[in-house]
């Protein structure tokens, strides 16, 4: 309804209305320059000092985004996972931003004591610290991730003491309406009361954790990755280019003369994620070694204790190393305990070198290992004295007992007809001091002295696994391939699908090789030293092994120990061989009675855990058949 004296000023309404419309063009000016201050105020507090307003412009309109490349997988042969990257969740706390009234609802979804989290929270708000991460590596399926993410839906009644005024009586607020009096109730401070969300005080992020689910038993192979995701030791570490990936990284830069708005992004790093490892490790004979070296170890008391099983063909199946360390546990560090001694430490390996001096002079004519053949054994040699061997084997004993006893005076006379040029010759065409190329990092290829510097008591200790050689125990292991590929050895591998060389060397001939498998038969029986290894329906061949530990370059007789069993299964066309060693066991039994023996033997403790793994082996493996012995 106009107003009458409207009607005498037509143009008033046009006037009003363009009064109206002024004043929103001039709201809509004052909000564009109070977005240009805002802007210009950013800008000019761009972190780095001493910079221009349109140098550090320009620093806020390029940004770098980075997107992280996902960590590759290490499989078994089957596909079985060793290590992966987990999808994680972090849960990250503003103790500033948390108001009292959130607290009961915040315990209840993060499964914590409602006490602790106030006593937590309040701690961080005393030094003013905004960062408080409550919760790490929660799982994707974590009832926690749901509990948060429905609490920060809810809205919780909250309430902020505010200073206000006290009310007044109502002749007051008309007397102050008439302007009568000017009445204001006291000073008090006043709940103002609201329902709100917890909002970003709580902040769900995505992390990554590796995870090994074999535990320990790979520990010393696989090795972990450090607190930065990087390789850290063992594989990790070995083939970290290979893990790790490249981080994407993008380029984000806005060009005002682009007919596209806003942040063309141009890729200066290409994502890739890190690629997956196989190994040739089996994880079920793998769990079935470790589980074997870590009993024997406690038992005998030993210091530490390693094997290493291969297949014909140079594939290693299962690297065991005990003492190990969970890496899942991030409080246990122990680098002794990720130490992968199979590759790492150059040792003696004593008599289990016993066979190889055999097989060369067989090789040679020298001898003929047939039972009719006797080995003088009535004369001491250099420091080996006759008395107590002989009153216990005789004058003269066979090649078969040689092994089977672990004759040292016996193998000395044999290796006594071999020259020192075919035997350094042979051992170097074994590999020992050649690197393996399995994890370089940590190899040590040992060593041994070409025989221009030998003396005639090297060539002898030699025959026996001392003197001028020392190896690792992967090293050793190779040599026993020969066994089981007529006389010739290949590389070992550990990686499939790498490019290895797959030419076997050669060494000694298929009849001789088939000739020493068939005596070393007897070196796992009751006869023989081996007696702890056999394994009733099977046919076994191996060798023990004693070696003295070279303490502060000396040794002691009666002093630490390294016992060894080498053992391969079936004896004819092997499908397993199997190294072992044990350093300083303490405490070792014989067979029958369970007496503790006053020292210990490759017998009485390395060839324990050759029969415990293989049992484990051999009964799941049924394309190896029993045999009436």
């Amino acid at each position: 309804m106009k107003i009458p004296f409207l009607k005498k000023f037509p143009g008033l309404e046009k006037v009003q209305g363009y009064w109206r419309r002024q004043g929103f063009v001039k709201f809509i000016f004052t909000a564009l320059f109070a977005i240009f201050s805002y802007q210009a105020i950013s800008i000019s507090n761009t972190h780095k000092p001493g910079l221009s307003v349109q140098e550090r412009a320009h620093n806020q309109a390029n940004k770098l985004q980075t997107n992280t490349a996902r960590r590759g997988d290490i499989l078994d042969r089957n596909g079985n996972i060793l290590a992966s990257s987990r999808l994680l969740k972090r849960v990250i706390l503003d103790p500033m931003l948390i108001d009292p009234a959130f607290i009961p609802g915040l315990a209840q979804a993060l499964n914590m004591n409602e006490e602790k989290l106030s006593t937590l929270l309040a701690k961080k708000r005393a030094i003013k610290s905004r960062y408080l991460p409550i919760k790490k590596n929660i799982t994707l399926t974590d009832p926690i991730l749901e509990n948060l993410i429905a609490f920060k839906k809810q809205r919780v009644r909250v309430c902020i003491k505010k200073p206000g005024h006290a009310k007044i009586s109502l002749t007051d607020k008309i007397l102050n309406a008439i302007n009568w009096q000017s009445v204001t109730g006291e000073k008090i401070m006043i709940n103002r009361c609201s329902k709100k969300r917890i909002g970003q005080a709580v902040v769900l992020r995505q992390d990554t954790q590796r995870y090994y689910p074999k535990s320990a038993s790979m520990a010393p192979l696989l090795g972990r990755v450090n607190s930065e995701n990087k390789g850290g030791s063992g594989i990790e570490a070995e083939f970290e280019n290979v893990l790790a990936g490249v981080d994407g990284k993008n380029h984000l830069n806005f060009l005002n003369k682009s007919s596209k708005a806003y942040f063309n992004p141009q890729v200066t790093d290409q994502l890739l994620h890190g690629q997956n490892i196989e190994l040739t490790i089996d994880t079920d004979i793998q769990y079935y070694a470790y589980a074997a070296i870590k009993k024997s170890v406690l038992k005998h008391e030993a210091n530490s204790g390693s094997a290493i099983i291969l297949s014909p063909n140079g594939e290693v199946l299962a690297m065991v190393n005990y003492p190990a360390d969970d890496p899942n546990d991030k409080s246990l560090y122990n680098p002794s305990h990720y130490r992968n001694r199979v590759l790492s430490d150059k040792v003696e390996p004593g008599s289990t070198m016993k066979p190889f001096t055999m097989l060369l002079a067989l090789d040679q004519g020298k001898i003929s290992a047939e039972d009719g053949e006797l080995i003088d054994v009535s004369k001491s040699i250099g420091h080996l004295k006759t008395n107590r061997e002989v009153r216990k084997y005789g004058d003269a004993i066979t090649v078969k007992k040689i092994l089977e006893k672990s004759h040292n005076l016996g193998t000395v006379n044999v290796s006594e007809r071999l020259s020192k040029e075919a035997m350094y010759n042979t051992w170097n065409k074994l590999g020992f001091s050649h690197p393996l190329g399995l994890i370089p990092s940590i190899e040590n290829s040992g060593s041994l002295r070409h025989y221009s510097s030998w003396g005639m008591m090297d060539k002898r200790t030699l025959s026996f696994g001392y003197g001028p050689m020392n190896t690792n125990l992967a090293q050793l292991a190779r040599a026993y391939l020969v066994f089981a590929n007529q006389g010739a050895m290949p590389s070992l591998k550990l990686i499939k699908n790498m490019v290895y060389n797959e030419e076997k060397v050669q060494i000694f001939n298929k009849k001789s090789t088939d000739k020493i498998a068939e005596l070393l038969d007897s070196v796992a029986s009751n006869d023989g030293s081996g007696y702890w290894s056999s394994i009733k329906g099977y046919s076994i061949a191996g060798k023990t092994g004693t070696a003295e530990m070279s303490i502060n370059g000396s040794y002691d007789k009666n002093g630490a120990q390294r016992t060894f069993f080498a053992g391969f299964v079936p004896v004819k066309k092997p499908k397993y061989i199997m190294l072992v060693r044990l350093d300083h066991p303490k405490k070792c039994y014989s067979k029958g009675k369970k007496k503790l023996k006053r020292n210990c033997q490759g017998s009485n403790s390395a060839a324990i855990v050759f029969n415990e793994t293989m049992k484990h082996i051999l009964t799941n493996d049924k394309s190896i058949k029993m045999s009436l012995r």
